[in-house]
């Protein structure tokens, strides 16, 4: 069938031009980065000979409390995030800066948590050996590797309205679990000491 190009013209539709739609290669990428992120910690977790301790800092009694501190600060940033998030999808009422919040407090929650993830990737390694640290070094991997794809959907556009408060209450809540299972578990444990 050939379309005659003066259709448009004689009050009949024209055939509609062709449009670049990156359909599921916008959400494919970022799920396949998140599971190379997620594997290599994971593999390197595992292969790697744990050398049992990456750091510590002055005025803490072990690096267990400083790394239990720090889970804690990244947790406090990441309830910041929930709460600014709330803010801009109207959920709360918020100030005009509520974005800046946001990105700020996600930045936050990021940096003073990648310290305590080299300490466990480093010092401590995959480990299995209670079902409560198997879980701990599982979504520790898989956190790292939700949070590279959340980066990566922020640059996507026309994603659905859906899609990132899904994807950062993901992040959220394997984070939360995370911090259950060290920080809060250590302070349960040990007490709350510096």
């Amino acid at each position: 069938m050939t379309v005659d190009p003066n259709a448009a013209t004689q009050g009949f539709p024209g055939p509609e031009p062709a449009r670049h739609d990156p359909g599921a290669a916008r959400y494919l990428v970022p799920a396949l980065v998140a599971a190379a992120v997620a594997v290599v910690l994971g593999v390197y977790g595992k292969v790697h000979d744990p050398a049992g301790t990456a750091f510590n800092l002055a005025g803490f009694s072990s690096t267990g409390a400083v790394k239990s501190w720090l889970a804690t600060a990244a947790m406090f940033f990441a309830l910041v995030q929930l709460v600014s998030a709330a803010m801009l999808y109207g959920r709360l009422p918020g100030p005009a800066w509520s974005g800046t919040l946001h990105r700020w407090s996600g930045r936050a929650a990021f940096l003073v948590a990648v310290p305590v993830a080299v300490h466990c990737l480093y010092a401590l390694g995959w480990q299995t050996y209670e079902t409560r640290v198997m879980w701990h070094s599982l979504l520790g991997c898989f956190f790292f590797g939700a949070f590279s794809a959340k980066m990566l959907l922020l640059r996507s556009e026309r994603l659905p309205g859906w899609l990132l408060p899904i994807v950062g209450g993901l992040v959220l809540a394997v984070l939360t679990v995370i911090w259950l299972t060290s920080a809060l578990w250590f302070f349960r444990t040990f007490g709350v000491t510096t």
